[in-house]
């Protein structure tokens, strides 16, 4: 039987504060232009847990069943490699958590929409469906998209303008130019940690025949496109602050991009790919911090 642990160890929580940054920069801007729900905004977030944590299912038992994860994987352990889950309660799990969060879904696009707007409530109901199966097909099946160097594109879709641009439109069922910008910024930075992750383990993944986009790349071009992410995600911040002529205090939001100057700095020297594992939770916890930073002033400045 299954402990709480052995669970609690498949669903990842690291990976959790990450995962609602999109949310909480959805429902930031939604404050910021005098719109916000809290019915929306609470099953928002229990939504997108449970995606994630489907998601995290979903990798412990594709890279463990394709032998990704073994002896030679570098960061923590995963439940179907150290033995604590079997394939058939991973894929319990998954078919549980897929059920529940499509549940909270459905409730959570009827308090946006109501009855009224059955053509927005299909669209955001198929969205969920496609976020259900891109986290499951990310290391799952033959055709895992993980493993051909796609894994940066759907995590810039699904964190950056799903999660952004989505939350956004459940509260103000409208969308301007603008509102591109921070959900651009919050893809780029969780590819980023996508991509680290993938830098990390770039020998073993090659030695299995997962090709990430680091793999693909190699440890020189993999460091300038990871550089690169990071910098754009700024300046795509910076953009929106200055386009929607916010007030003096959403600019105390750029002191959480310090970090990454001290990231990019080490990242720069680092030449063993294990010495990048601790650099990971960095860029999560800015993505998170922006996120964060972010809608509390706007809680407070509306």
């Amino acid at each position: 039987m299954p402990t709480l642990k052995s669970w609690l160890l498949a669903a990842r929580l690291r990976t959790l504060p990450l995962s609602i940054s999109g949310i909480l920069m959805g429902t930031g801007m939604a404050l910021k232009d005098h719109f916000f729900n809290w019915t929306i905004f609470i099953l928002a977030l229990i939504t997108t847990l449970g995606f994630q944590i489907l998601s995290n299912f979903a990798n412990d038992y594709g890279d463990g069943v394709k032998g990704t994860d073994n002896e030679e994987r570098i960061g923590p352990a995963r439940a179907l490699q150290s033995g604590l889950l079997r394939p058939i309660d991973l894929k319990r799990g998954m078919w549980f958590t897929a059920l529940f969060t499509l549940i909270v879904a459905i409730l959570l696009i009827y308090s946006a929409f109501g009855s009224a707007h059955f053509k927005l409530s299909l669209l955001f109901f198929f969205l969920g469906l496609a976020a259900i199966g891109a986290a499951i097909k990310y290391t799952v099946g033959e055709s895992a998209y993980g493993y051909r160097g796609l894994g940066d594109i759907f995590v810039f879709i699904f964190f950056g303008l799903v999660g952004v641009l989505g939350s956004y439109f459940l509260y103000a069922q409208e969308l301007a130019v603008f509102h591109f910008l921070p959900a651009i910024t919050i893809g780029l930075l969780s590819v980023a940690v996508l991509h680290l992750n993938n830098m990390r383990d770039r020998l073993s993944d090659q030695k299995v025949g997962k090709r990430t986009l680091a793999v693909i790349l190699g440890a020189t071009k993999s460091k300038q496109y990871h550089y690169g992410l990071l910098m754009v995600a700024a300046l795509t911040w910076v953009g929106y602050l200055q386009w929607t002529q916010a007030k003096g205090f959403y600019y105390t939001s750029l002191l959480v991009f310090i970090p990454l100057v001290i990231h990019i700095r080490k990242v720069i020297k680092i030449k063993d790919p294990a010495a990048l594992d601790p650099e990971l939770k960095k860029i999560a916890l800015t993505t998170f911090a922006l996120s964060l930073v972010f809608i509390l002033i706007a809680f407070n400045t509306n």
